[in-house]
């Protein structure tokens, strides 16, 4: 579930509560942020949003494995399009929106975390996209730009063909990270940073945003329909997610 908190009438934190599965999400769960990030921003006292995983062992661990049993490639293209419409719900904002990422931010963390404005780290993250070496997917162009506006083209592609996680360290010099803390002091720091931002000038951030999203809309995005299809359509991405749920290495072909 996500729990919504409201510590205060100007600050909101929104809490990826399913520690048991390091934060996997559930499509469900992805509804859910949604909802709230769409009712949140008619939500004329907030001033800030604060994303956080409960657990202290993950923010967000991509979306749970067993939601893509018997995928064909048209539920792959559906299913990237509601990603992106939830991603982009908490995007469009008008309020900063600060990441407290502890632990595992892989898969669509990644891009959850992009979309937020202020990433703070816990010396236990890990950050990246695995995706070569455990599903046989790929990821939409709009994640892509979403990541790469805060890393760059080069490092996301590098993220993507190593299908290697960065540590803290890493990903503070990517620019991923604007700021590291220990974990014990991740929360404290997220609710220091929130208040520090809420007693700023409204229209100044909310403006200053509108701003931002219409620079990014300036450039568009190409069609990659063809490209989901033949990843979620796949052998390998069927096997990749049998591998993973059997907790086995998958047996990759390359072969649609």
């Amino acid at each position: 579930m996500i729990r919504l908190e409201r510590r205060t009438s100007a600050i909101a934190w929104a809490i990826v509560d399913r520690p048991q599965a390091r934060n996997a999400m559930t499509f469900a769960m992805w509804d859910e942020l949604h909802a709230i990030a769409r009712r949140l921003r008619n939500d004329r006292e907030l001033r800030v949003l604060v994303i956080a995983g409960a657990g202290g062992k993950a923010f967000v661990s991509g979306t749970d494995i067993a939601g893509f049993r018997g995928f064909t490639a048209e539920d792959g293209v559906a299913y990237e399009a509601r990603m992106d419409a939830v991603i982009g719900a908490v995007e469009a904002l008008d309020v900063p929106v600060v990441a407290a990422v502890a632990g595992a931010c892989t898969g669509g963390g990644v891009a959850l975390a992009a979309a937020c404005d202020v990433r703070i780290g816990a010396s236990s993250a890990r950050v990246g996209v695995p995706i070569a070496r455990t599903l046989g997917n790929v990821l939409s162009l709009a994640n892509i730009m979403r990541v790469s506006g805060v890393v760059g083209s080069d490092a996301v592609k590098a993220m993507l063909v190593t299908a290697e996680l960065l540590d803290a360290e890493s990903a503070l010099r990517t620019g991923f990270f604007h700021e590291l803390v220990d974990d014990a002091q991740l929360d404290a720091r997220a609710a220091e940073r929130a208040e520090t931002i809420a007693a700023l000038a409204p229209l100044t951030l909310r403006l200053t945003k509108a701003g931002m999203r219409r620079l990014r809309a300036a450039v568009p995005i190409p069609d990659d329909g063809d490209l989901i299809r033949a990843a979620y359509g796949s052998a390998d991405f069927a096997e990749g997610v049998d591998a993973f749920i059997a907790k086995r290495a998958p047996r990759w072909t390359g072969s649609g």
